[in-house]
């Protein structure tokens, strides 16, 4: 008996857990990525001659939680329409009873990807992820699951916040109807499994507290304030706030594993930018930016060479930091007043 080699019985695998696109305007070119419940495909839309992103249910189940809350993060993003959240096309279910729905293909690298880039740039791309968030926050949508593997950051600087599915609405709005049937926000927000109080969803690395121990009655805008502050971390060092791998439970972290301070790893970032990163991830939600602009407006003054509201600078360091931001008017006093003396040196022989 002649035995399939590994790939072709991958192939052939692969091939069989493909959706059925039968009467949809898409045609499957690969796979991207698989989560939890769901397969992104890069699939092509044989209709408007493009390529898109193609996220299906893993599990032929249309009716049950996992399609409402596919179809739910479908139309809470096909609502929050800003450059940094990436754009809804279609939401549909599959011959097979599989929801399914089409969004924008990004072509770039994972922000976990992007660590080689030089300081500056690195958190020019955060200043555009706190604008995303901070957008959604506007509309009454916090994001629940940010982190560097969420974030696309396109070929031409272009940044997208991806992967609504644990999305929370804070407000009810007669226009967000982001339920299957004709149920209104409201109704949708009190009977999805993922508001129940003790539920603890989302990425313990880059968790708040409060989100940790299943406090959802106690999430807002700053539990995503504390993700961007963890994922500001990573920019800055290269590594996550924690080593999720040897704790037993997300909210562990913070009693037997303690953050190790961004400069004991490397002390080459400054006192400023790490305490910006430090107040974001405030243990107590009332001690950090009190929403994704304030965090964002205080890295774009470490950018511009001022001072910080999460800092308070000696006068050392107040004067280091002016002579930096000021170098070449201060290398052109030296250099004059080095050429004054120089010739009042020589006149005098």
């Amino acid at each position: 008996m002649n035995w399939l080699p590994d790939d072709a019985l991958d192939h052939l695998q692969n091939v069989a857990a493909q959706p059925d696109l039968s009467g949809t305007k898409y045609r499957i070119v690969k796979i991207l990525g698989r989560g939890g419940m769901a397969v992104v495909y890069l699939a092509y839309d044989q209709e408007l001659d493009r390529e898109v992103a193609l996220k299906v249910l893993d599990l032929p189940e249309a009716a049950g939680d996992l399609a409402s809350r596919m179809v739910r993060e479908a139309k809470i993003v096909a609502r929050l329409e800003h450059p940094g959240i990436v754009p809804i096309h279609d939401v549909g279910i599959l011959p097979e009873n599989r929801v399914f729905y089409a969004m924008k293909y990004v072509k770039g690298e994972r922000l976990d990807e992007y660590t080689r880039r030089s300081l500056p740039e690195r958190l020019r791309v955060f200043q555009k992820i706190c604008e995303a968030v901070a957008f959604a926050h506007a509309q009454g949508v916090i994001h629940r699951d940010l982190k560097p593997q969420n974030i696309m950051v396109g070929g031409f600087g272009e940044v997208l916040v991806m992967d609504w599915g644990l999305a929370k609405v804070l407000q009810d709005r007669e226009s967000l109807m982001f339920a299957t049937g004709s149920r209104k926000a409201s109704s949708a927000v009190s009977t999805d499994p993922l508001t129940d109080h003790g539920a603890v969803m989302g990425t313990p690395a880059y968790m708040a507290p409060e989100q940790a121990s299943g406090e959802i009655d106690m999430l807002d805008e700053r539990t995503d304030v504390y993700a961007l502050g963890s994922i500001l971390y990573f920019l800055l060092t290269g590594a996550p706030p924690f080593d999720i791998t040897s704790i037993a439970s997300a909210e562990q972290r913070f009693d037997e594993k303690p953050m190790i301070p961004p400069r004991r790893r490397d002390s080459k970032i400054s006192r400023s930018i790490e305490a910006v990163c430090l107040k974001a991830m405030a243990r107590q939600q009332d001690q950090r930016y009190p929403n994704a602009l304030s965090l964002s407006n205080d890295v774009s003054r470490y950018l511009d060479g001022l001072s910080v509201t999460a800092y308070r600078e000696n006068p050392l360091e107040t004067a280091q930091r002016w002579i930096s931001r000021h170098y070449f008017v201060v290398l052109l006093i030296l250099s004059y007043l080095f050429m004054r003396a120089l010739i009042l040196l020589l006149a005098g022989r």
